[in-house]
């Protein structure tokens, strides 16, 4: 006989587990199928944790490095990572955080059942390899289940020496050299961490530019400060064969005068994105696109009882793969679900983070985006680096650039590169969110002294009138 819950959620990474919790703190009898030993998935296990944990370090290494201009005394020794501390670091705060959900789990009773899911039809889920058993949701299943790192035609992933993410932040000694395919957020973390720690880095990115999703403004900055930093840029250039042996990879590229470059590395990192997870969904009828699941709005599937949400799902067009964004679809279809009003994402207002040095925060539309949508643009730009607090922090690198509308002054973007620009932007959504116009935000007082001031300048130079430019 079936188990009987109100929802049965397939995978516990943002979106599940949030999508749970906000299920049950609304009455509602909530179980999770999760087949991983921890909950958390993707984003704290493998990807979003445990890659900023190594930014940390990889920063805590630049202050060090830079010792005798903040007046410390380290000694005479040459400052150097220790990947064994390293990891024992990262692994401490990933298992806080995933034990940190499990109490939560308990805290508003929710069943974790260990194991892997199937869609049987009609509100069942089969559950195997683990806690075997038979599941039904009387009101709503909700498939999170998720992504998992893809290659591109000609390298094929060995996780030795063609490695993706999962094997990246688990290495116990710093590589010599290290081959990057892909310039997104994965591709640019990764070369900034080691680069820091002390590796050889070349970054390959098929597109004209780095971060090819962010303004153009944007990726000519990151450019310019990774050549700085001693890493290689290769935009434009395909690869076209990869060979692992025991001691390394030999990368064959296409650069954009058809020309074949050659590249020996010890790791070739592939960071070309994510492809959807949909393993024990079929039979039941759902609505695939690529591989994706279609949803409408509100992630309902077109087969009742049966909604999506994350990175599995797709409109119809690009969706992000960002774990903010799978979290808010949880509690939006959470309260779907349990009878609520609910409002449809603006997936225009999510926001971007890029946690490389130095890093980039971006929401809305980039000044290329705005001019083919139609709109009568205007622009303002302000260097981080005229900043009191920047020059104290000895991060001068970057600027605030905002989009907005001339005829009725909305911000319609904003985008900015440089230190604190994952925090900073969070400014910027909710102004996005509540139509902020240029001159609200220029009236808005910012203290001083603060990395935010450049928002309120970069408002005033919209306007043509910068205060301190």
């Amino acid at each position: 006989m079936a188990n009987e819950y109100d929802v049965v959620i397939i995978g516990a990474g943002t979106g599940g587990y949030v999508a749970a919790i906000r299920a049950a703190q609304l009455g509602l009898k909530t179980a999770v199928v999760e087949k991983q030993k921890a909950l958390g998935g993707t984003c704290l296990i493998w990807g979003c944790i445990p890659t900023k944990a190594l930014l940390e370090h990889a920063h805590a290494l630049k202050i060090v490095q830079n010792a005798k201009e903040w007046g410390v005394t380290i000694g005479s020794g040459t400052p150097a990572i220790d990947m064994g501390q390293v990891q024992t670091r990262k692994d401490k705060i990933v298992t806080g955080l995933t034990k940190g959900i499990e109490y939560l789990f308990k805290k508003n009773k929710i069943d974790w059942i260990k194991g892997t899911a199937r869609l049987a039809g009609n509100g069942v889920v089969e559950v195997t390899e683990g806690q075997a058993q038979t599941l039904k949701a009387n009101r709503e299943i909700v498939v999170a289940t998720g992504s998992t790192p893809r290659s591109v035609p000609g390298v094929e992933i060995d996780r030795k020496r063609i490695i993706t993410s999962d094997e990246a932040i688990a290495m116990k000694e710093v590589p010599k050299s290290l081959v990057i395919l892909g310039s997104g957020a994965v591709g640019v973390e990764f070369a900034s961490i080691y680069r820091r720690f002390g590796s050889d880095v070349t970054v390959i990115e098929l597109l004209p530019r780095l971060v090819p999703n962010e303004d153009e403004a944007v990726s000519a900055e990151l450019e310019k400060s990774f050549k700085k930093q001693g890493i290689k840029v290769f935009t434009g250039t395909k690869v076209t064969k990869a060979q692992a042996s025991a001691s390394g990879v030999a990368v064959e590229a296409a650069l954009p005068d058809g020309k074949t470059e050659k590249f020996k590395a010890d790791y070739l990192l592939v960071a070309t994105g994510r492809g959807p997870v949909t393993g024990g969904m079929e039979g039941v009828g759902l609505a695939m696109e690529k591989g994706y699941i279609r949803v409408d709005e509100l992630y309902r599937t077109n087969v009742p009882g049966i909604s999506a949400i994350g990175d599995v799902i797709t409109m119809g067009g690009p969706h992000p793969q960002l774990a903010h964004v799978s979290s808010m679809e949880g509690i939006i279809t959470a309260e779907r679900i349990a009878g609520h009003e609910v409002r449809p994402i603006n997936y225009e207002h999510v926001p971007a983070c890029t946690y490389c040095d130095p890093e980039i925060g971006s929401v809305g539309l980039t000044e290329a985006q705005a001019k083919a949508k139609g709109f009568d643009v205007r622009v303002g730009t302000f260097p981080f680096g005229v900043l009191g607090r920047a020059k104290m922090a000895g991060e001068t690198e970057g600027f605030v650039k905002i989009v907005a509308d001339r005829k009725y002054d909305e911000i319609l973007g904003v985008h900015m590169i440089g230190l604190r620009s994952t925090e900073l932007v969070a400014e910027a959504t909710l102004a996005l969110q509540l139509e902020c116009t240029v001159e609200e935000l220029i009236r808005t007082i910012h203290a001083h002294p603060t990395m935010s001031e450049a928002v309120a300048e970069a408002a005033h130079a919209t306007h043509g009138a910068a205060i301190h430019l």
